[in-house]
């Protein structure tokens, strides 16, 4: 079994800002597969499917970005899901505007939805799927949850379809290939890390 998390917070307030790719990935995932992430349990929307003969749940929780890691806890804890089977997905400032990057496991970085989730689980062995939203020299708090324009909205969707191709590839090929594949320089102002 996978457990797949979208960061995000909920409300029609913060549906298209940057902050939510997360929640935006988990939707493509829904689609593509045709399942309602609807249910409410975990203090999260959730739904489940089936991808390559393996039940992936989809998580999106509803506690706000900077208390996410809470509901995270509890939907891991309920499964007991090993570390390698729990991914999450979410923007990340310190990636250039439309690039990707998976990683095995690693620290929170810079973003509070990371933070709470490596601290309520008390690690990061986990995988993550690094959306790339652009750095700024505004507010961070503007950046994130501010108006994002048409343009920019058009390369978030473009990325977001990849992050989900992203995670059907870790479940299928195996987090190796996945990130073999996804991992790529798209230009010269994608980073290495």
């Amino acid at each position: 079994m996978y457990i797949i998390v979208g960061l995000g917070n909920p409300g029609l307030r913060f549906e298209k800002t940057r902050h939510n790719v997360g929640f935006r990935v988990i939707d493509k995932l829904a689609a593509e597969y045709a399942v309602r992430v609807n249910v409410r349990k975990f203090r999260s929307l959730i739904g489940d499917c089936v991808i390559d003969g393996n039940k992936v749940l989809l998580v999106k929780p509803q506690t706000y970005m900077n208390l996410s890691g809470e509901a995270v806890r509890e939907v891991a804890s309920y499964y007991h899901i090993e570390p390698d089977h729990l991914i999450v997905i979410y923007d990340d400032l310190d990636l250039p505007l439309g690039s990707l990057r998976i990683r095995k496991s690693g620290g929170p970085g810079t973003h509070n939805g990371m933070r709470s989730v490596v601290s309520c689980l008390g690690n990061g062995d986990f995988p993550r799927i690094r959306v790339g939203i652009g750095d700024t020299d505004d507010a961070v708090v503007d950046h994130v949850i501010g108006k994002v324009p048409k343009a920019e909205q058009e390369v978030l969707a473009a990325v977001e379809s990849d992050a989900a191709r992203a995670v059907t590839d870790i479940i299928v090929l195996g987090i190796d290939n996945a990130m073999n594949r996804h991992n790529v320089k798209k230009g010269p102002t994608q980073d290495d890390h």
